[in-house]
Protein backbone atom coordinates (compact mmCIF):
# COMPACT_ATOMS: atom_id res chain seq x y z
CA UNK A 1 0.00 0.00 0.00
CA UNK A 2 2.96 2.30 -0.54
CA UNK A 3 2.45 5.66 -2.30
CA UNK A 4 -1.29 5.55 -1.62
CA UNK A 5 -3.17 8.45 -0.12
CA UNK A 6 -5.20 7.91 3.02
CA UNK A 7 -8.37 8.16 0.95
CA UNK A 8 -7.12 5.49 -1.47
CA UNK A 9 -6.12 3.18 1.38
CA UNK A 10 -9.51 3.57 3.01
CA UNK A 11 -11.27 2.92 -0.32
CA UNK A 12 -9.23 -0.23 -0.91
CA UNK A 13 -9.82 -1.56 2.60
CA UNK A 14 -13.53 -0.78 2.46
CA UNK A 15 -13.97 -2.36 -0.96
CA UNK A 16 -12.05 -5.46 0.09
CA UNK A 17 -14.10 -5.81 3.28
CA UNK A 18 -17.35 -5.49 1.31
CA UNK A 19 -16.19 -8.06 -1.26
CA UNK A 20 -15.17 -10.46 1.51
CA UNK A 21 -18.57 -10.09 3.14
CA UNK A 22 -20.28 -10.67 -0.21
CA UNK A 23 -18.13 -13.72 -0.96
CA UNK A 24 -18.89 -15.19 2.46
CA UNK A 25 -22.64 -14.66 2.06
CA UNK A 26 -22.67 -16.12 -1.46
CA UNK A 27 -20.65 -19.15 -0.27
CA UNK A 28 -23.23 -19.88 2.42
CA UNK A 29 -26.17 -19.86 0.03
CA UNK A 30 -25.24 -22.83 -2.11
CA UNK A 31 -27.16 -23.76 -5.25
CA UNK A 32 -26.29 -27.39 -4.63
CA UNK A 33 -24.40 -29.09 -1.81
CA UNK A 34 -22.56 -32.39 -2.15
CA UNK A 35 -23.06 -35.01 0.59
CA UNK A 36 -19.45 -35.14 1.80
CA UNK A 37 -18.52 -31.49 1.39
CA UNK A 38 -18.20 -29.13 -1.52
CA UNK A 39 -20.92 -27.04 -3.10
CA UNK A 40 -21.92 -25.10 -6.18
CA UNK A 41 -22.48 -21.44 -5.34
CA UNK A 42 -23.66 -18.34 -7.15
CA UNK A 43 -20.50 -16.37 -7.94
CA UNK A 44 -18.88 -16.73 -4.47
CA UNK A 45 -15.39 -16.80 -6.01
CA UNK A 46 -15.94 -13.65 -8.06
CA UNK A 47 -15.50 -10.96 -5.35
CA UNK A 48 -11.98 -12.07 -4.34
CA UNK A 49 -10.90 -12.47 -7.98
CA UNK A 50 -12.24 -8.98 -8.69
CA UNK A 51 -10.22 -7.50 -5.80
CA UNK A 52 -7.11 -9.25 -7.12
CA UNK A 53 -7.65 -7.84 -10.59
CA UNK A 54 -8.22 -4.32 -9.33
CA UNK A 55 -5.44 -4.15 -6.74
CA UNK A 56 -2.91 -6.80 -7.71
CA UNK A 57 -2.19 -10.39 -6.74
CA UNK A 58 -0.39 -9.54 -3.48
CA UNK A 59 -3.38 -7.66 -2.15
CA UNK A 60 -5.67 -10.27 -3.70
CA UNK A 61 -3.80 -13.13 -2.02
CA UNK A 62 -4.08 -11.36 1.33
CA UNK A 63 -7.81 -10.96 0.75
CA UNK A 64 -8.06 -14.62 -0.27
CA UNK A 65 -6.20 -15.63 2.88
CA UNK A 66 -8.75 -13.80 5.03
CA UNK A 67 -11.53 -15.58 3.14
CA UNK A 68 -9.80 -18.93 3.67
CA UNK A 69 -9.69 -18.34 7.42
CA UNK A 70 -13.38 -17.41 7.45
CA UNK A 71 -14.22 -20.57 5.49
CA UNK A 72 -12.06 -22.64 7.85
CA UNK A 73 -13.93 -21.27 10.86
CA UNK A 74 -17.28 -22.04 9.22
CA UNK A 75 -16.06 -25.55 8.41
CA UNK A 76 -14.38 -26.25 11.74
CA UNK A 77 -16.69 -29.22 12.38
CA UNK A 78 -15.00 -31.07 9.51
CA UNK A 79 -11.90 -31.49 11.66
CA UNK A 80 -13.88 -33.84 13.88
CA UNK A 81 -14.09 -36.33 10.97
CA UNK A 82 -10.32 -36.79 10.64
CA UNK A 83 -7.59 -37.74 13.07
CA UNK A 84 -3.86 -37.16 13.24
CA UNK A 85 -1.72 -34.08 12.68
CA UNK A 86 -1.09 -34.95 9.02
CA UNK A 87 -4.80 -35.18 8.27
CA UNK A 88 -5.44 -31.90 10.12
CA UNK A 89 -2.75 -30.18 8.07
CA UNK A 90 -4.01 -31.54 4.76
CA UNK A 91 -7.56 -30.52 5.64
CA UNK A 92 -6.55 -27.01 6.74
CA UNK A 93 -4.24 -26.38 3.80
CA UNK A 94 -5.94 -28.14 0.89
CA UNK A 95 -9.59 -27.58 1.72
CA UNK A 96 -9.22 -24.07 3.11
CA UNK A 97 -6.00 -22.07 3.36
CA UNK A 98 -4.41 -22.79 -0.02
CA UNK A 99 -7.66 -23.44 -1.87
CA UNK A 100 -9.26 -20.08 -1.06
CA UNK A 101 -6.09 -18.00 -0.86
CA UNK A 102 -5.43 -19.07 -4.47
CA UNK A 103 -8.52 -17.12 -5.54
CA UNK A 104 -6.51 -14.01 -4.79
CA UNK A 105 -4.25 -14.80 -7.74
CA UNK A 106 -7.12 -14.16 -10.14
CA UNK A 107 -5.62 -10.90 -11.36
CA UNK A 108 -2.44 -12.56 -12.62
CA UNK A 109 -3.11 -11.75 -16.26
CA UNK A 110 -3.83 -8.04 -15.80
CA UNK A 111 -1.45 -5.96 -17.96
CA UNK A 112 -0.31 -9.17 -19.63
CA UNK A 113 -3.49 -9.52 -21.68
CA UNK A 114 -4.93 -6.21 -22.91
CA UNK A 115 -8.54 -7.38 -23.05
CA UNK A 116 -9.95 -7.11 -19.51
CA UNK A 117 -12.72 -9.65 -20.15
CA UNK A 118 -10.26 -12.26 -21.38
CA UNK A 119 -7.64 -11.46 -18.73
CA UNK A 120 -9.91 -11.73 -15.70
CA UNK A 121 -11.79 -14.72 -17.13
CA UNK A 122 -8.58 -16.65 -17.74
CA UNK A 123 -7.48 -15.77 -14.22
CA UNK A 124 -10.77 -17.16 -12.95
CA UNK A 125 -10.19 -20.41 -14.81
CA UNK A 126 -6.65 -20.82 -13.47
CA UNK A 127 -7.52 -20.20 -9.81
CA UNK A 128 -10.54 -22.49 -10.05
CA UNK A 129 -8.27 -25.25 -11.37
CA UNK A 130 -5.81 -24.62 -8.52
CA UNK A 131 -8.65 -24.87 -6.03
CA UNK A 132 -9.82 -28.11 -7.67
CA UNK A 133 -6.32 -29.58 -7.40
CA UNK A 134 -6.28 -28.74 -3.69
CA UNK A 135 -9.60 -30.48 -3.09
CA UNK A 136 -8.51 -33.40 -5.28
CA UNK A 137 -5.45 -33.95 -3.08
CA UNK A 138 -7.60 -33.77 0.03
CA UNK A 139 -10.13 -36.22 -1.41
CA UNK A 140 -7.44 -38.71 -2.42
CA UNK A 141 -5.80 -38.68 1.01
CA UNK A 142 -7.90 -37.85 4.05
CA UNK A 143 -11.34 -38.51 2.54
CA UNK A 144 -10.50 -41.72 0.67
CA UNK A 145 -12.69 -43.89 2.92
CA UNK A 146 -15.73 -42.35 1.26
CA UNK A 147 -14.70 -43.89 -2.08
CA UNK A 148 -16.70 -47.00 -1.11
CA UNK A 149 -14.52 -49.43 -3.06
CA UNK A 150 -13.96 -47.19 -6.10
CA UNK A 151 -10.39 -46.32 -7.13
CA UNK A 152 -9.38 -43.47 -4.84
CA UNK A 153 -7.96 -41.17 -7.52
CA UNK A 154 -10.96 -41.71 -9.77
CA UNK A 155 -13.32 -41.07 -6.87
CA UNK A 156 -11.60 -37.84 -5.86
CA UNK A 157 -11.43 -36.65 -9.47
CA UNK A 158 -15.10 -37.23 -10.25
CA UNK A 159 -16.41 -36.07 -6.88
CA UNK A 160 -14.50 -32.80 -6.77
CA UNK A 161 -14.96 -32.08 -10.46
CA UNK A 162 -18.69 -32.58 -9.88
CA UNK A 163 -18.95 -29.27 -8.03
CA UNK A 164 -15.79 -27.44 -9.12
CA UNK A 165 -16.56 -27.61 -12.85
CA UNK A 166 -19.96 -25.89 -12.43
CA UNK A 167 -18.30 -23.47 -9.97
CA UNK A 168 -15.66 -22.64 -12.60
CA UNK A 169 -18.30 -22.03 -15.27
CA UNK A 170 -20.44 -19.86 -13.00
CA UNK A 171 -17.36 -17.90 -11.93
CA UNK A 172 -16.28 -17.20 -15.51
CA UNK A 173 -19.81 -16.15 -16.47
CA UNK A 174 -19.89 -13.72 -13.55
CA UNK A 175 -16.47 -12.31 -14.43
CA UNK A 176 -17.40 -11.87 -18.10
CA UNK A 177 -20.56 -9.98 -17.12
CA UNK A 178 -18.70 -7.71 -14.67
CA UNK A 179 -15.81 -6.99 -17.04
CA UNK A 180 -18.29 -6.31 -19.83
CA UNK A 181 -20.29 -3.79 -17.80
CA UNK A 182 -17.70 -2.12 -15.57
CA UNK A 183 -14.35 -0.49 -16.17
CA UNK A 184 -12.34 -2.64 -13.77
CA UNK A 185 -9.45 -0.19 -13.85
CA UNK A 186 -11.43 2.85 -12.73
CA UNK A 187 -11.07 3.91 -9.10
CA UNK A 188 -14.82 4.06 -8.52
CA UNK A 189 -15.62 1.00 -10.67
CA UNK A 190 -17.64 3.05 -13.16
CA UNK A 191 -19.68 1.47 -15.91
CA UNK A 192 -18.22 1.46 -19.39
CA UNK A 193 -21.28 3.33 -20.64
CA UNK A 194 -20.49 6.29 -18.39
CA UNK A 195 -16.86 6.15 -19.46
CA UNK A 196 -17.85 6.28 -23.15
CA UNK A 197 -20.21 9.20 -22.50
CA UNK A 198 -17.45 11.08 -20.66
CA UNK A 199 -15.01 10.48 -23.50
CA UNK A 200 -17.55 11.81 -26.03
CA UNK A 201 -18.05 14.97 -23.99
CA UNK A 202 -14.32 15.56 -23.98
Amino acid sequence: MTNLTKKQKNRRLTESALMLALATILAEFAVFEFPFGGSVTLFSQVPVILISYRYGVKWGAATGLVMSVIQLIFGIKNFSYVSGITAFLILALCDYLIAFTALGLGGMFKNKIKNDVLAISLGGVVVSVIRFICHFISGATIWKEYAEGAPVLEYSLTYNAGYMLPELIITVVGLVILAGIFDLNSIELKTKIKKKEKNKQQ
